[in-house]
């Protein structure tokens, strides 16, 4: 079952996000970043180095060489864990009725995009650490085309992301409240009394009744 009110956005980025990447009357359904998880990779590597460099740096303060080198290797681990950070704070997934944005970089701002009309598979997937943490990946496969927005890894509530992506692709099929039209946002089908494929309308006359005004046939 989908979400029918979409969260608010924590992050001051992610409100930045929606007002500058979303046209004027294009809401949005989901926003959010990556699972925390994403960072414990940095993290392990990131712990060692900076107790490694710690370590040469108080080993022994007279002697230049270490000190300098364990400063530099602090920095660099420094450096390196709060790009990782910032990255994945800058970093957000957005959804709305009619496409799907994935908004990165710390220094340059990137964004990619895909129409939903465009996507004709979606795979979800669960391994058990994602089972155990609450995050999943997703693949997007559009006409047979090689997409730069196609994995996603690390999607937070990936339940609940999947349904309500699920009900904005097959909301025809299955009406509720993420159901939209199509990229323009019209509905397919013609109202009642709309035009045939033949070009007639179904409230139009379709008998064999003579047609009013014509002179009477000829003997």
């Amino acid at each position: 079952m989908t979400r029918t009110q979409p969260k608010a956005p924590r992050s001051a980025q992610a409100r930045k996000d929606i007002r500058k990447y979303l046209l004027p009357t294009e809401g949005w359904v989901i926003i959010t970043q990556r699972h925390p998880a994403v960072l414990i990779r940095p993290t392990l590597i990131f712990l060692p180095i900076f107790l490694a460099g710690g370590w040469l740096l108080v080993l022994d303060p007279e002697n230049r060489l270490s000190s300098t080198v364990g400063m530099l290797v602090v920095f660099g681990a420094l450096i390196y864990y709060a790009l990782r950070v910032a990255e994945w704070w800058m970093r957000h997934f957005i959804v709305t009725k009619r496409r799907v944005l994935l908004t990165s970089g710390v220094i340059a701002r990137t964004v990619t995009l895909l129409p939903l009309r465009r996507i004709t598979d979606l795979t979800w997937q669960e391994t058990i650490g994602g089972q155990l943490l609450g995050y999943g990946t997703f693949k997007f496969e559009s006409a047979g085309q090689d997409q730069a927005l196609r994995h996603l890894t690390y999607v937070p509530h990936a339940q609940e992301v999947y349904q309500d992506i699920s009900g904005l692709l097959f909301g025809r099929d299955y009406p509720g409240p993420a159901a939209g039209g199509d990229e323009e946002g019209d509905d397919e089908r013609e109202e009642p009394g709309g035009p045939t494929p033949s070009g007639r309308r179904a409230t139009d006359r379709n008998d064999t009744e003579p047609i009013p005004g014509l002179p009477p046939p000829q003997a």
